[in-house]
């Protein structure tokens, strides 16, 4: 369609932003990142084949945000930080499809080096998907 050749055709620009995005907490309603992981979300369903070359840097920025989220002592309240995780989870299950389960490779050296119960269970999440 339309949007997934504008996507492809802004996906580099489009991938910075997100990634910009990604990085900072905007506040304990958190709209900005919420926003980014539902653009994200659609990036991905829409330039499919041109996602597997980005893997490596979108995984790195999604598991540092669940990380963040996770360690974040601020006044984020309990049921934005699960929505968060939720869905950078998602974000992480499109691009294990996509990338023909890469991403669950990739996740299992994480998995195990990880002690932290809640950013496993996310990893759970996209190991258990099919």
């Amino acid at each position: 369609g339309r949007l997934g050749i504008l996507i492809a055709r802004h996906l580099k620009r489009l991938e910075r932003v997100i990634l910009g995005y990604l990085e900072v907490c905007d506040g304990p309603e958190e709209e900005a990142r919420l926003g980014i992981l539902e653009t994200l979300q659609c990036t991905i369903e829409h330039a499919w084949p041109r996602m597997p070359c980005r893997l490596p840097v979108l995984l790195k920025a999604l598991l540092k945000m669940i990380w963040d989220v996770h360690t974040d002592q601020g006044s984020t309240p309990e049921p934005v930080k699960a929505t968060l995780l939720q869905g950078a989870t998602e974000c992480l299950i499109l691009l294990d499809r996509c990338s023909g389960g890469q991403v669950k490779v990739l996740l299992e050296g994480v998995y195990s080096s990880c002690e932290e119960n809640r950013v496993r269970e996310c990893i759970r999440k996209v190991q258990e998907n099919t």
